[in-house]
């Protein structure tokens, strides 16, 4: 690719990311939105976290290959879900979830 088609490029898909993610905040900097509008939007950080979560989870691959290793994040869930629920924080869930993957993915090992 040439230079100039290059920022040519970059430039055609900055300035509609730009619009569509500064414009909304700019008009709606100053007003108030309704509880309901407030309410949706508190959710968006939950539903991407959970969407990246799923992906990890249902590894088909890892089911294919060896049945043992595709229940390790299932297995690592089951903990993280009552570490989740007792903190109610993102950062000891997300903690939580690695080590018992790591753990668990250690002992799969071991195992076979």
């Amino acid at each position: 690719m040439q230079v100039h088609s290059f920022w040519f490029l970059y430039i055609l898909l900055l300035v509609p990311m730009l619009i569509f993610r500064v414009v909304p905040l700019l008009v709606l900097k100053h007003r108030d939105l309704p509880p309901k509008v407030r309410a949706a939007l508190g959710l968006i950080p939950v539903a991407a976290f959970s969407a990246l979560v799923a992906s990890d989870i249902l590894q088909l691959d890892l089911w294919a290959r060896d049945p043992a290793r595709g229940l390790v994040p299932i297995a690592a869930v089951l903990i993280v879900v009552p570490v989740a629920q007792k903190s109610k924080s993102l950062v000891w869930s997300a903690v939580a979830g690695m080590l018992a993957y790591a753990c668990l993915s250690y002992a799969v090992s071991l195992l076979g």
